[in-house]
């Protein structure tokens, strides 16, 4: 069985994500985790379609997740963000 295939291997990959969006917070890698837990559960399920129809799953759920969390979370209509330090400055 090829590992791509095997359910264990994307829930893995989804924690690794969930870990990595603790450490770089800023709602990034959160759609991607969720992306990859989706066909984690879904392989675990015996749903498994090839290869390219994972990765259409994965790529779909993700850009959902993300266009969920910036409408609920993201910025407000009207609002914007203001940077005061300039870099360069420093």
């Amino acid at each position: 069985m090829m590992l791509w295939a095997t359910w264990w291997v994307w829930v893995a990959g989804a924690i690794a994500l969930g870990i990595l969006e603790m450490l770089a917070p800023g709602f990034i890698f959160v759609g991607f985790a969720v992306g990859a837990l989706v066909v984690g559960l879904l392989l675990f399920l015996g749903v498994a379609p090839g290869l390219p129809w994972l990765l259409v799953i994965f790529a779909a759920v993700s850009l959902a997740t993300w266009l969920i969390l910036r409408r609920v979370i993201g910025i407000r209509k009207g609002q914007t963000k203001r940077i005061d330090i300039d870099i360069n400055e420093l």
